[in-house]
């Protein structure tokens, strides 16, 4: 959805891209406004105090995710083989050697079913039980391990609100699909990403064996092979633009999947500004990755900051200050005064 904007709701955008990286409340709504003709931030938090939606806490990556409610229920169950390889090899577990982490699971899911809380507060309540441990490796193994969503107002446009946790059950009356299908989630990942190799659907979901899957589905899909030799697995009826296909300006927000969901990233971005995309805004030029943004605000003005990596043509410099107006409209429709820096 980033050779034009297209009119969709709000809900079938999300699920087309499988989840939205959204450890910045607002980076969904971004992402979104890019994608989609005529978004407006009233309809995404509609959906999030609705409960249409959720801010899932762990999920492809062990990041927040904004997936609607039944995407959330059918792919999390996918992952928890993740999160709990990523809780196992990391320091909250190494704290907590010699606790049964199945007890300390149970009581944090009791705690969170009763209402929601903070991790902070479900630490210090765990802690009472366990008190020669730290509260924050008791809460955050409540936080891995147990599939919750942050409630609002936290990822409302407009609101802010501290990172409070519900379960799954107590937040949506439901609980997760019993049985999830890994090939459902495979097929759509690569109708959003593909055409793509095996490492990449791993590097995006971190699931492991992605090999194996695709090669049982492989009668189910269309192969390529790159210009390195890799094979290429993706859907049989995707579209192939033609190459000379002209892509339009677009400012993303930083964590985008269009960045993340791919092991070898130069198909978006040069080698040599990989690690600067990171904890940046960025800004795709003729489908590639050419800068970063950031919004500078103070005292209600709010100026646009553009780091470009290198020179544009007048005809890209121009389009880009076009869309930054348009994106100002959004970020800062409330602003004293607006204004765009290129640098």
């Amino acid at each position: 959805m980033l050779l034009r904007r297209v009119k969709l709701p709000a809900a079938r955008a999300i699920e087309r891209l499988v989840g939205m990286q959204a450890q910045v409340p607002t980076d969904p709504y971004i992402g979104l406004w890019s994608r989609l003709d005529g978004f407006e931030t009233g309809e995404l938090a509609s959906l999030l105090e609705n409960r249409h939606a959720v801010r899932a806490v762990t999920m492809m990556r062990t990041t927040i995710h904004l997936l609607t409610a039944s995407d959330f229920r059918a792919i999390r169950p996918l992952l928890q083989p993740v999160v709990e390889r990523a809780f196992r090899d990391g320091p909250f577990s190494k704290a907590l050697a010699g606790v049964d982490i199945d007890d300390v699971v149970a009581a944090g899911r009791a705690l969170l079913d009763e209402r929601p809380r903070t991790i902070d507060e479900v630490g210090k309540e765990l802690q009472q039980r366990w008190p020669d441990r730290d509260p924050d490796p008791l809460g955050y193994a409540v936080r891995y391990l147990v599939p919750a969503v942050q409630t609002p107002p936290r990822g409302i446009w407009g609101k802010g609100g501290r990172p409070i946790l519900a379960t799954t059950e107590s937040w949506l009356g439901r609980p997760l699909d019993p049985d999830p299908s890994i090939d459902e989630v495979v097929i759509r990942y690569l109708a959003a990403f593909g055409p793509a190799t095996a490492s990449d659907v791993q590097t995006w979901s971190w699931l492991t064996g992605m090999r194996e899957v695709l090669e049982r589905m492989r009668p189910q899909l269309r192969t390529f092979r790159d210009e390195r030799g890799r094979e290429l697995f993706d859907v049989p009826d995707a579209p192939l633009p033609d190459p000379e296909t002209p892509a339009p300006v677009r400012f993303l927000p930083e964590f985008d999947n269009i960045f993340l969901s791919h092991d070898d990233r130069s198909r978006i971005v040069d080698r040599n500004w990989v690690d600067q995309v990171l904890m940046h805004g960025f800004l795709l030029v003729d489908g590639f990755i050419r800068g970063v943004w950031k919004t500078d605000k103070k005292r209600g003005d709010v100026t646009l900051v553009i780091g470009l990596w290198d020179g544009l043509e007048p005809a890209d410099h121009a389009e880009v200050e076009a869309e930054a107006v348009r994106l100002l409209d959004i970020v800062a429709a409330d602003a004293g005064t607006r204004d765009i820096r290129i640098e």
